[in-house]
């Protein structure tokens, strides 16, 4: 983080390890009441504004992203709170569109720790990483103070931390499969523990989903009497066209259709994103029928966002793109984006995953798309050993597709060098493109080879 005092940053890593001391957000006990507690105790923060509420499998952040981008755009002070952060932890909360500072992260976590000590003596489980996390977001929204929280589930819904929140908007991005060893593998069990952020009385946002997920999200909604819009019926995306460094879209929305949109992301599944996020911020708003938002600043605020690590590009010649799909569900979304919205002549696929993530489905929904792939790790303790992961691909790429290097930097080289190399002397190596995905870690320590600062 470039200008930053180098004092408040040591101050930031010993914050963080402190934290690290706990649960990590692998590990979680199915209860509301440690978090509940916490909350008590500063006196509810997550009450003095209203929360729109972001679950799903894939597609929470860029929602999130999206969603804060419009709500800012129509003049609101906005707090944000996504996770698992790409770089710097900082990240994870953020205040008018930007994280905070490291002074401000460790203030709020100094302003909690207290309370949190409390929490602690009086449980037999000690408090999580991220329900401490939680709680910092919210009471540093109430000091902000903001008018509106986006705020996105860590793993879940119904025992998230973020769940005490009474969430006036509650949106359910696509469902799939991602962390069965604590979601289970049925895709309608899933599917009812993300519906769980949906309150009595509240507005449901749902995208699209597959049948046991909509049936199940549905029965929720009628439950506890919840309004509800559904991507494909009252909202949607009703055209889209790749335009230079992203596409233009035409939205049709809760109160009408917005055209003429351009949204500076790649691949259909951003768009359907875009058109999520606008429905939750006209339910935010009220819009409906007979009341839309004002064009131009939803025009304003989707040209504005910025989502880091999804189909990012952080180089030329040869193009270098980073994304964090860590799931068979999100790998697909980016083959499909590569293939339908780049032309490279040879496209090299970098790829570090963590040890408990589909591996398999992952380098499958690649393999159309890529002519090699290289093989790495990135540095968390989790990550999947290289020579393992060539032993997972060898089976759908073949040997001679697949290099193994075991250092992310040495990975990244070989990438582009593969990507260069042309069967004829004669051609222009132009073209060429690398693409670095596997895990949200992989794409961080993408972003910071780089020189990408964090957003």
């Amino acid at each position: 983080m470039s200008g930053t005092d180098p004092a408040a940053l040591q101050e930031l890593r010993a914050v963080e390890a402190e934290l690290n001391e706990r649960w990590p957000e692998t590990k979680i006990e199915p209860s509301l009441d440690r978090i509940r507690a916490l909350t008590d105790l500063l006196a509810e923060p997550q009450r003095s504004y209203p929360v729109v509420h972001i679950a799903g499998t894939n597609g929470k952040s860029s929602t999130s992203r999206l969603t804060d981008a419009l709500l800012s755009g129509l003049g609101l002070r906005t707090g944000r709170y996504t996770s698992p952060h790409l770089q710097v932890a900082t990240e994870r909360i953020s205040i008018d569109g930007k994280p905070i500072s490291p002074e401000a992260y460790v203030e709020a976590y100094r302003d909690v720790a207290p309370y949190v000590s409390i929490v602690d003596s009086r449980s037999d489980v000690r408090m999580s990483k991220f329900e401490v996390l939680t709680g910092m977001a919210f009471a540093a929204f109430a000091d902000a103070p903001v008018e509106a929280a986006v705020v996105e589930v860590g793993l879940g819904g119904s025992w998230d931390a973020t769940n005490v929140a009474d969430a006036k908007i509650a949106v359910v991005c696509p469902v799939a499969l991602d962390h069965a060893e604590y979601l289970g593998d049925d895709i309608a069990g899933i599917a009812a523990e993300k519906a769980g952020i949906i309150k009595p009385g509240s507005i449901a946002v749902v995208a699209a989903q597959p049948a046991a997920a909509q049936q199940v999200i549905m029965e929720r909604v009628a439950e506890v009497d919840a309004t509800v819009a559904r991507e494909g019926q009252e909202f949607g995306v009703l055209s889209r066209t790749v335009a230079v460094g992203g596409q233009m879209l035409s939205l049709q929305g809760l109160g009408g259709v917005y055209d003429e949109v351009f949204l500076p992301l790649h691949g259909e599944h951003q768009a359907r994103n875009a058109a999520l996020a606008l429905a939750a911020a006209e339910a935010f708003f009220g819009a409906g029928a007979d009341r839309q938002l004002d064009v131009e600043r939803v025009r304003e605020g989707f040209a504005s966002v910025i989502t880091p690590g999804r189909l990012e590009r952080v180089r030329s010649a040869p193009t270098v793109l980073v994304d964090a799909a860590h799931n068979p569900h999100g790998a697909r979304a980016l083959a499909d984006a590569l293939s339908s919205e780049f032309s490279f002549r040879r496209l090299v696929a970098v790829v570090g995953v963590l040890g408990d993530k589909d591996a398999r489905g992952i380098l499958a929904e690649l393999e159309p798309v890529v002519e090699e792939i290289v093989l790495t790790r990135n540095s968390s303790p989790r990550a999947m050993d290289p020579d393992a992961l060539a032993g997972v691909a060898k089976d759908i790429f073949g040997p001679d597709r697949i290099v193994v290097e075991p250092r992310l930097d040495d990975a990244v080289e070989t990438a582009i060098q593969l990507a260069e190399e042309t069967d004829d002397p004669g051609e222009s190596v132009s073209g060429g493109g690398v693409v670095i995905t596997g895990s949200v870690v992989t794409a961080g320590e993408a972003r910071a080879l780089f020189g990408k600062e964090p957003a």
